[in-house]
């Protein structure tokens, strides 16, 4: 059972966000192992060259379409180690596996031995959360519709 951390921080923090935005991006983060078995699953039984005619007469690739579909799943990971190394490069993998895996730090101290203390990691939780929304919302805004 993990500790409950509050989700919403003083607008004062550095590292504000609102409550429901964090709310969003842990469940995004929670998918994580989800992204890595899609990625093996379709690296291990995707891989065709056919090219199947649909009913709706569009022509699909399904090499391509897997291609697409692995990189995505890449990004989604990628994204959510970015975010984990910028916000502390030595802790990293801790956030990683606390965010991905709903770890609380008393996991993480007993298990994993991770070597720093509540505050800083907490301070380091909720930069992981900043820096997620802010790579998420510049990805969102730099659509082109």
């Amino acid at each position: 059972m993990s500790t409950v951390i509050r989700p919403e921080i003083s607008k004062r923090s550095p590292w504000y966000i609102s409550k429901h935005r964090y709310y969003e991006l842990k469940h995004f983060c929670l998918q994580y192992p989800e992204w890595q078995q899609n990625v093996r699953d379709l690296i291990r039984y995707g891989k065709t060259s056919e090219i199947v005619r649909t009913n709706i007469t569009e022509w699909l690739d399904p090499v391509g379409d897997t291609a697409c579909l692995i990189s995505y799943y890449q990004d989604q990971i990628a994204m959510v180690n970015f975010a984990a190394k910028e916000a502390d490069a030595q802790l990293w993998n801790y956030i990683v596996k606390a965010v991905t895996q709903d770890l609380s730090f008393t996991a993480l101290k007993m298990i994993h031995n991770i070597p720093c203390g509540k505050d800083m990691y907490y301070d380091r939780y909720r930069k992981f959360f900043y820096i997620l929304d802010a790579k998420k919302t510049t990805l969102y805004i730099g659509r082109e519709e």
